[in-house]
């Protein structure tokens, strides 16, 4: 299904008008994100269907906790992609720019995503029988790993190689392909998508960030453990930290091996 819904979709951004400029200036489809959500629910549509009357087991039945996160928080990074003009000099970045913005009357649309996506993680890690501790901290993975995500979406193809990245050090470290079979239904068109934002034709916006983000928190609060989810929230607060002092891309550009890996594919 992805093979056809991204294509046409990222045809239909151009054609529509939906573009924005690159570091480089280059003109790319934009929000490439929303398209991928767009494919993994017209997927959805017919399994739905299929795993409710005809038994085939095709939905893990967790799918219906975590799916309202993944959309929620695509949503509000699609409303930031239209409405937060990303590409103006003036529009807040990173925890910093948005508390300033905040303290100075201002409600900046990334505010209001990182208001959304505290109320929506704060809602699917309900009943999981945590003590206060494991609950905050489940909602602060959560969370912190949409965000830094956001935070790599800086060159075509970071976002999915991440995302892809982590997917196979939990399904080999575990040996398990639980998470596909959890939330393969949106691996797809990222898969798909990658062709697209590579060959710098596509930009996934905060949509798709945010809803990459959303996906790897989701994997690491079910696959990881209260011991491994704590080490990860630690990972991740400490990378989250770095990025708000440091240019991720510019770290990446400093280490040869993280240099190889983000450009392999990627058109020059």
């Amino acid at each position: 299904m992805a093979l056809l819904v991204v294509p046409a979709g990222c045809r239909g951004l151009i054609s529509s008008g939906l573009v924005r400029k690159n570091f480089r200036d280059e003109v790319l489809a934009f929000p490439l994100g929303a398209v991928l959500v767009t494919a993994a629910l017209v997927a959805l549509a017919p399994l739905a269907v299929l795993d409710e009357r005809a038994g085939l087991d095709l939905l893990d039945p967790e799918l219906r906790r975590w799916i309202v996160y993944l959309i929620g928080v695509a949503f509000l990074g699609l409303l930031d992609d239209s409405l937060g003009l990303g590409s103006s000099p003036d529009t807040p970045r990173g925890w910093r720019g948005h508390a300033r913005a905040v303290a100075g009357g201002e409600l900046s649309t990334g505010a209001v995503k990182a208001i959304g996506a505290l109320a929506l993680a704060a809602y699917v890690v309900t009943g999981t029988g945590n003590e206060w501790l494991g609950y905050i901290a489940d909602i602060a993975l959560l969370i912190l790993v949409t965000n830094l995500f956001n935070l790599l979406d800086l060159r075509g193809g970071r976002v999915e190689k991440v995302m892809l990245i982590v997917l196979a050090a939990i399904c080999l470290i575990g040996w398990t392909i639980q998470p596909i079979e959890l939330l393969g239904l949106f691996v797809g068109p990222f898969i798909v998508g990658l062709a697209f934002t590579l060959r710098n034709r596509a930009m996934l916006g905060d949509t798709g960030s945010n809803l990459a983000g959303a996906m790897v928190g989701v994997w690491l609060l079910t696959e990881l453990g209260d011991t491994g989810s704590l080490i990860a929230l630690g990972v991740v607060i400490l990378i989250t930290i770095l990025g708000e002092f440091r240019s991720i891309s510019g770290i990446i550009d400093r280490f040869p091996p993280l240099r190889f890996i983000d450009s392999l594919g990627r058109v020059k």
